[in-house]
C-alpha cells in the first residue's frame, strides 16, 4: 500500500475530535427523537465537503448517508454507528434516575469524555467521521467507495400492546432501512465499543409476553382467603411471584445450555425480565385477574424462537399456573461468513498491528452476546464486523479515554485505506 499514512494521521485534529464527540453527546437523542443529531451530522459532513443526504422511514427520524467516492475498481467499505441513546427522561420506572445528566449530555474530565451517549455510540461515530475527513483532506485516492452511515433506532424498542409505531419502533427505521435505500457496500464496519476486539457474531433476540391468570372472578379485599399456596392465591400478581423465581432459575441453565462458540466470538445468551404489568394503581380493592411479565431472551444463530417459547410454556405448566406465552418480537442473530469477511478482518488486523504493535485481543463475551447492527448487514449478505474504542455502556461504564478515540480514528482511517485500495474481485 504505497500511501503516506502519516500524512493522513497528521490531519486528525485532537481538539476537533473532542468537539465533535461532545457536540454529538450534548444533543439528547433517545430512540425516537434522533432528528436533531441527524441534522448535526448532515451539516457537519456538508461543511467538510461530503455530499450527505437523509434517508428516513420517518421524516423526523432520518438516517444520514454520505460517500467518499472511489475510482470504481476497488472494494467498498461502510462505517456505521447509531445516533440514538438508551434512556428517555420519562423512563423513571425502569431507570430510577432517568433525568441524570449522564444519560442526556456529555462533558470532559481530564483525559476522559463522559456520558452514556459518548460511549454508546457517539464517541465511535466521531472517530470515523474524523477518519473520513482526514482521508479526504489528505488527497488520498481510494479505489473503492467509503460509505458513511449514521443511523436511528439501534436501541431495542419493540412494539407491544398499546405501544405501537410510529413512536415505538427501532430496527426497521434504522440500519435495515438505510441498507435497502442505498447504504450498500462490499463490507461494513459497525463502530461500537469492543475494547478494540473484533466481533464477528451477535445474538438475536426473542421477546415474550408471559401472562399468568388469577381467579376468574375478582375478590374484594375483605374476602381474600388465607392461608393459601402461591399458585392457589386468587391474585395473578401473587401467582406471578412464583413464575418470576422459576424464570430466574431457568435462565441460569438456559445461558449455559445454549452457549455458542464460533470464529467470530462467543454468544452467551442471557435472559432478562424487563417489565411487569398487573392491575391499576388507582383501583386496588380487588384481586387482579391477569399479570404479565415481558421477557428478553437472547438467542444464538443456532436457535429457533419457538423452541424457547416451548421451554417457557413448560415452565408455566410445571409451576402449576394457568397462563399463556406470546412471542411478540423476533430478530435472528447472525455470524459473519468467515471466508467472505476475511478481507475486512485482515485489514483491521494489519492496522491494529501497525498502530498498536500486536494482534487484537478477543472481544469481551458480552460484546458478542448482544444485538448490534452487524446483524442487519450480515443478514443482507454484506459481510460485517464490529470493532472500536471503548466498551459497551451496558455494563454501566459511561466514559471513554480521549487517547483511545485518537487511536480509533487512526485505526479506522488505516483500515479504510487498506481495504478500499484493494481491487474488487
Amino acid at each position: 500500500m504505497d500511501i503516506d499514512l502519516q500524512s493522513v494521521f497528521a490531519r486528525i485534529d485532537r481538539d476537533e475530535l473532542v468537539k465533535v464527540a461532545l457536540d454529538l453527546g450534548n444533543i439528547d437523542s433517545p430512540t425516537g427523537r434522533e432528528g436533531p443529531v441527524a441534522d448535526y451530522v448532515q451539516d457537519w459532513l456538508r461543511r467538510e465537503g461530503f455530499d450527505a443526504r437523509k434517508v428516513g422511514l420517518y421524516p423526523d427520524r432520518p438516517n444520514v448517508l454520505a460517500t467518499l467516492p472511489g475510482s470504481g475498481s476497488g472494494r467498498s467499505l461502510c462505517f456505521n454507528s447509531h445516533m440514538d441513546t438508551a434512556v428517555h427522561h420519562e423512563e423513571w420506572w425502569a431507570t430510577r434516575h432517568a433525568s441524570d445528566p449522564i444519560f442526556h449530555s456529555a462533558w470532559r474530565e481530564d483525559d476522559m469524555l463522559v456520558g452514556n451517549g459518548i460511549v454508546n455510540d457517539k464517541g465511535p461515530m466521531a472517530t470515523w467521521l474524523l477518519a473520513a475527513k482526514a482521508i479526504k483532506d489528505s488527497g488520498v485516492k481510494l479505489k473503492g467507495d467509503l460509505v458513511l452511515m449514521a443511523v436511528v433506532g439501534e436501541i431495542g424498542v419493540e412494539p407491544v400492546d398499546e405501544f405501537q409505531p410510529p413512536q415505538y419502533i427501532a430496527k426497521e427505521a434504522g440500519t435495515r432501512y438505510a441498507i435497502t435505500h442505498g447504504g450498500v457496500a462490499d463490507y461494513a464496519l459497525v463502530a461500537e465499543g469492543t475494547d478494540f476486539g473484533i466481533v464477528g457474531v451477535e445474538a438475536g433476540k426473542a421477546f415474550f409476553k408471559i401472562t399468568v391468570f388469577g381467579n376468574d372472578s375478582p375478590i374484594y379485599t375483605p374476602y381474600i382467603p388465607r392461608p393459601t399456596t402461591i399458585e392457589q392465591n386468587p391474585s395473578a400478581i401473587v401467582r406471578m411471584s412464583k413464575l418470576v423465581q422459576c424464570v430466574e432459575e431457568w435462565a441460569a441453565e438456559y445461558e449455559n445450555k445454549h452457549r455458542y462458540e464460533c470464529v467470530g466470538g462467543i454468544v452467551q445468551p442471557k435472559i432478562n425480565i424487563g417489565a411487569i404489568r398487573g392491575g391499576v394503581p388507582w383501583k386496588i380493592t380487588k384481586t387482579v385477574q391477569q399479570c404479565a411479565i415481558y421477557l428478553d431472551a437472547r438467542i444464538t444463530p443456532a436457535q429457533e424462537p419457538f423452541d424457547v417459547r416451548e421451554e417457557l410454556r413448560r415452565l408455566v405448566n410445571d409451576a402449576g399456573l394457568s397462563g399463556e406465552v406470546e412471542l411478540y418480537a423476533y430478530r435472528p442473530g447472525f455470524e459473519a461468513d468467515e471466508k467472505k469477511v476475511e478481507p475486512l478482518k485482515s485489514a483491521i488486523i494489519r492496522s491494529h498491528r501497525a498502530i498498536l504493535g500486536a494482534d487484537p485481543n478477543p472481544a469481551p463475551v458480552p460484546a458478542s452476546s448482544m444485538w448490534r447492527d452487524i446483524n442487519c448487514f450480515n443478514e443482507m449478505r454484506i459481510p460485517s464486523l464490529t470493532y472500536g474504542p471503548g466498551v459497551s455502556s451496558g455494563g454501566g461504564k459511561y466514559a471513554m479515554k480521549i487517547e483511545n478515540m485518537i487511536l480509533g480514528t487512526k485505526l479506522y482511517a488505516q483500515t479504510a485505506i487498506d481495504l478500499c485500495s484493494q481491487e474488487r474481485a
